[in-house]
């Protein structure tokens, strides 16, 4: 939840987390949120990689940051999706994952499961 707290603290929209720890081995969590540019989703990548380096937590690898319209942040267990609105909209990541629980989160940070 701290990757998605911290990429709410930078405005990040239509913010979830994907619980996928019963559906594949890839990660347990997928934190995907939006951003209304390039330079806010730096701005958001920024974030979350202070925030979590704060918790002594440093990324695997970070892909995509060059031009900002799709970047992906891997913490292992973790992997943060920080889309511009129009790259997120194209390709529908959350369309992959419809087994997956949905964590949506608001701006407080408040937690509703939904499947």
């Amino acid at each position: 939840m701290e990757a998605a707290q911290a990429a709410l603290d930078k405005k990040a929209k239509d913010t979830v987390v994907l619980e996928l720890k019963d559906l594949t081995i890839i990660a347990d969590y997928f934190v995907v949120c939006s951003g209304e540019s390039t330079t806010q989703v730096k701005a958001i990548v920024e974030n979350v990689e202070k925030k979590l380096r704060g918790h002594r937590q440093k990324p695997a690898g970070i892909e995509g940051l060059n031009t900002a319209r799709w970047v992906l942040m891997d913490y292992g267990d973790v992997i943060v999706h920080v889309f511009e609105e129009k790259t997120r909209a194209y390709y529908e990541l959350e369309k992959f994952w419809l087994d997956a629980p949905r964590i949506q989160v608001s701006e407080k940070l408040e937690v509703r499961s939904e499947k």
